[in-house]
């Protein structure tokens, strides 16, 4: 789960790390008046869910009340395209006023998780502003990091001496344990996926985030109640977001073959293997291993709620899910849903010949496939038959 920059801010503040005071509105005349409280120069940032705000035109500084009115005007209400939107951008409904901060270096920090080694990894780099995959393709060696000890912690040495080797003097060293500390904390507290600061400015003798990334790990939320209370729905895929509701895993595609699968691996080979066919997946459901009859009516009213889905393949392979009981599904949410799109099924494992005589038994129009070649073969040539 993401969260706004402003509530990134504020959870940061609770961790003892110094941000820069600031308040988020929703309209121009907020926006002048925040800026007549802050004093002197601010930012106007668009509040969504996505980085390069900047290079889409969605950060603009003011140097008065008037020109912070001018500036919310001309971002609130754009549709926000950045290079991690894609081409259909993101509509701006708040902004973040802020102070502004004297930069007289720019840095990158992030706290994640390092699969490799099971640790919590510290990164960081010289290269602030940028985005950091760039750095790590043209320059590896300017990226910096340290592994910490799930037994110990974050160590004060470790800390000091990454301040020291990102060109740090002594006071701001002094500074950056403060932060590295307050973010290790919340890291850990709060369950978190990724933590980025990018940039992280040099400002005399302190050091200053003025951009923050949190990502929570969603599987952690019935820990943080007020966490999940920050969940935007606005700024998340609407299926997606109802499909959350449900434990359904969920992806929106651009395709017009939707597709329903139990198992993120059998998903991902289902969406190869309809390419490969020449079609095009319209999204990527898993059911998981819990799947039941109730879950496969949920999961056809989601497909179905795409207005581009013009097919749909269900490709389930039953280990601990029984084939029976998901054509039963099949059956009850086809009936119901009164699905008149074309329907290919493949079931293959536990019960799958009791499920294909349920299938045949039920007098629907549902196309039956031996093997996902087959399934998928079939549902791009119905597809296709449409026009």
């Amino acid at each position: 789960m993401n969260v706004h920059e402003f509530q990134a801010k504020q959870i940061l503040r609770e961790y003892g790390v110094d941000v820069p005071a600031g308040r988020v509105v929703d309209t121009a005349a907020e926006a002048e008046a925040a800026a007549k409280e802050i004093g002197g120069t601010v930012v106007i940032k668009a509040q969504i869910h996505a980085g390069g705000r900047g290079k889409g035109g969605g950060i603009k500084l003011a140097q008065s009340p008037a020109e912070a009115r001018e500036a919310a005007e001309a971002i609130l209400g754009m549709q926000l395209v950045t290079p991690q939107t894609g081409a259909e951008g993101k509509l701006v409904r708040k902004v973040y006023v802020e102070a502004g901060s004297q930069i007289d270096d720019e840095l990158y920090v992030a706290v994640l998780v390092d699969r490799a080694t099971r640790k919590i990894a510290v990164i960081a780099s010289t290269e602030g502003g940028m985005a950091i995959e760039e750095v790590a393709a043209a320059t590896p060696d300017k990226i910096l990091t340290r592994q910490i000890d799930p037994l110990v912690g974050l160590a004060d040495y470790q800390a000091r001496d990454l301040g020291l080797d990102l060109g740090m003097n002594p006071p701001q060293c002094a500074s950056f344990v403060k932060l590295l500390h307050g973010l290790y904390r919340l890291f850990v507290e709060k369950d978190l996926s990724l933590l980025e600061i990018n940039p992280l400015v040099l400002s005399g003798d302190a050091v200053i985030p003025l951009d923050c990334k949190l990502n929570f790990d969603s599987s952690a939320l019935y820990r943080h109640p007020d966490i999940a209370e920050l969940r935007d729905p606005d700024e998340e895929d609407a299926l997606e977001s109802e499909a959350s509701k449900y434990d359904l895993s969920w992806v929106s595609l651009d395709g017009n073959i939707g597709c329903m699968v139990n198992g993120a691996g059998l998903a991902m080979a289902t969406m190869d293997i309809i390419k490969v066919a020449g079609g095009e997946p319209a999204n990527f459901l898993d059911l998981g291993g819990g799947a039941n009859k109730e879950g496969v009516g949920r999961a056809f009213q989601l497909i179905l709620a795409d207005e581009h889905v013009k097919g749909i393949l269900v490709n389930i392979f039953g280990g601990i899910v029984l084939c029976d009981m998901v054509a039963e599904g099949i059956v009850a949410a086809a009936r119901e849903l009164s699905v008149t799109v074309p329907l290919v099924v493949r079931l293959d494992g536990t019960n799958s010949d009791r499920a294909k005589e349920i299938l045949k038994e039920s007098g629907l129009d549902i196309l039956p496939a031996d093997g996902m070649q087959d399934a998928a073969d079939k549902i791009v040539a119905a597809v296709s038959a449409q026009g």
